[in-house]
């Protein structure tokens, strides 16, 4: 049940109507050991010309990869929250934009698209140049807008909508660094992640980066990330409560699992007083323990979870 959710609300993001949070989707996808990235239907038909990866999140306060960021060997720069986008050249001319889609094939955008970054480059050969569509902060539901903007039929419309790309990549990549990549891309007049701190766009975290080039593919990648750069977010706490009770119940399919009863909390809009633990092994990892207090989210229609114990003594 919970991985059809996620599936549907990847689906809903990536058409730019999210109906969770991306904190409530990061938490049930650690929950679920969701790992799908994107999403995919009839109409994403064209391949891009390299893969386009997600990145490994890390929480603030929490263990993350340990890149050296004194030296200058890792950059650090704003994750810009929009809509991420490919651009194909060939020969210095733009001939393919996509939507992200499952991060392998994405829809044609071709004729918005173009309007916003330039249509010739002086790099030749087949090039990609990767980058987030993002539109002003003081837009309501800014990454919405963003992303709904390039779902639009009519080009038109497009024009009239305040959005621009902002590129973090180009491949294949020639420079030793990827801080010279970039420096390339403005000198060809486009905007890159590097040129501002980008105040005033939707942000949803930092990016780090492996600057060298020649270290950051030797790094690799998993089936969804490479290892070179990850992304630092904050994690917004869930509600705290009480553990009261675990009590076991036999589910539609005969399977029986754990679940919380708690103290009665106020989530959004609806007062929670149980919560799905999903097996003795969840239990054992959260070490939890009746009496203790847990950290409780609730998201969309999936039912409540709890997704650590907090120490110490806690006003609940």
């Amino acid at each position: 049940m919970t991985n059809m959710f996620l599936a549907k609300a990847a689906k809903a993001y990536y058409e730019g109507n999210p109906i969770i949070s991306d904190a409530e989707f990061d938490v049930l996808a650690a929950d679920a050991n969701y790992t799908d990235v994107g999403y995919s239907d009839e109409f994403f038909e064209f391949d891009h010309l390299y893969p386009m990866y997600s990145l490994q999140k890390a929480f603030v306060g929490e263990e993350h990869p340990p890149y050296d960021h004194a030296t200058g060997a890792t950059v650090i720069t704003p994750k810009l929250d929009g809509a991420a986008v490919s651009l194909g050249y060939y020969d210095g001319e733009l001939v393919l934009a996509l939507t992200r889609g499952n991060g392998k094939k994405g829809r044609n955008i071709m004729n918005k698209v173009k309007h916003l970054v330039p249509t010739s480059i002086t790099r030749k050969g087949v090039v990609q140049i990767t980058g987030e569509v993002v539109a002003p902060e003081t837009i309501p539901n800014a990454r919405n807008y963003a992303s709904g903007a390039l779902n639009l039929k009519s080009e038109e419309e497009f024009l009239t909508r305040e959005v621009r790309f902002v590129a973090y990549d180009i491949q294949p990549r020639v420079e030793k660094l990827w801080t010279e990549d970039m420096s390339n891309l403005s000198s060809d007049n486009f905007d890159t992640v590097l040129a501002s701190n980008w105040a005033g766009y939707p942000q949803d975290g930092l990016v780090f980066r492996v600057d060298n080039n020649a270290k950051y593919e030797e790094m690799g990648y998993t089936a969804h990330h490479p290892r070179g750069a990850f992304a630092l977010k904050e994690r917004p706490p869930g509600v705290v409560t009480r553990l009261l009770d675990v009590i076991w119940q036999v589910g539609k399919s005969g399977v029986v699992s754990p679940v919380a009863i708690l103290e009665p909390v106020l989530i959004g809009e609806a007062t929670v007083g149980r919560a799905t633990l999903h097996n003795m092994r969840y239990i054992n990892e959260l070490n939890l323990e009746i009496g203790c207090n847990v950290e409780v989210i609730r998201s969309g229609e999936i039912i409540p979870r709890v997704v650590r114990r907090i120490e110490g003594e806690v006003n609940v």
